[in-house]
């Protein structure tokens, strides 16, 4: 079975997303599972992960709606007020009366506190997440973000973390460039219940598009410190289109683990997700 373990959808009439602006105009409309689904299924995707593009239970809502009305839909990432633990928890229980219901995530790369994953209620919050065997994308764009990330892996060794985007390495930065992203993706690898998304690849960079080659190095870094047992692939659709159309997110994906066993892009393209996520 492949998964596509990131894949986004916003309706603009009915969820605020304020960080869609003018500058990503291309991207700045509503996009439906209707313009996605008969790609996903020529490329052979038999299943994805809807995730969270926006802090609003309205978002959240939304998803569980398409998900309740379609059979791609293997599970939901959705958002809950992480900085009120009492009100976090209410959402948790409601949000579980979803089959689909698999993990969170927070938008902390637009939070102006870089520390914000470190603060107290937060940690509570996570907390109740490992409890209830939920799974906490992490969507960094800052070594800090990946720091915090590390010390959620010491600190609460029961809840699944799941970095998303390669955890936004230096694309193009060089050999020396890659530090401290490379060591902190080293460090988190140690801990078995870290995972990272092989997603938002394409639009990583300086110039917001990157090739297979331009990628290579930091899969291959990835790859070798989690194995593939523990890195699953995401399209991060329509994100993605930024920088082209699904088929050739798929295509570049799918030429940086060319090099792996059947078996190995197996868990890449599905069984990853489904550890990371408990899908089944």
């Amino acid at each position: 079975m492949t998964v596509d373990a990131h894949l986004h959808l916003w309706d603009l009439d009915r969820v605020a997303y304020p960080w869609l602006t003018d500058a990503l105009a291309p991207i700045n409309r509503t996009f439906a599972l209707s313009e996605i689904e008969p790609q996903l299924r020529q490329e052979g995707v038999d299943g994805a992960v809807l995730v969270q593009a926006a802090n609003s239970l309205e978002d959240s809502e939304a998803m569980f709606a398409v998900a309740a009305s379609s059979s791609l839909i293997a599970g939901v990432v959705a958002w809950v007020d992480l900085l009120d633990p009492a009100t976090a928890a209410a959402q948790l229980d409601a949000w579980s009366a979803h089959p689909g219901f698999v993990g969170v995530r927070h938008l902390i790369h637009d939070e102006p506190d870089a520390d914000w994953l470190a603060r107290d209620a937060v940690q509570h919050s996570l907390a109740l997440l490992a409890d209830r065997d939920l799974a906490f994308d992490v969507i960094g764009v800052l070594p800090r973000h990946l720091k915090h990330a590390l010390s959620l892996a010491e600190s609460l060794p029961g809840l699944r973390l799941v970095i998303d985007h390669l955890g936004a390495p230096p694309v193009g930065a060089g050999d020396q460039g890659a530090e401290p992203w490379a060591s902190l993706i080293t460090r988190l690898a140690a801990h078995p219940s870290v995972f990272v998304k092989l997603s938002g690849l394409t639009t990583l960079g300086a110039a917001g598009r990157a090739t297979a080659d331009d990628l290579r190095p930091y899969v291959e870094h990835v790859l070798d410190a989690f194995g593939p047992g523990r890195v699953l692939f995401g399209g991060d659709w329509p994100v993605s289109t930024l920088a082209g159309p699904y088929a050739e997110t798929l295509r570049v994906s799918r030429e940086l683990v060319a090099g792996l066993s059947a078996d190995e892009r197996a868990d890449v393209f599905g069984r990853a997700a489904d550890r990371a996520y408990h899908l089944s």
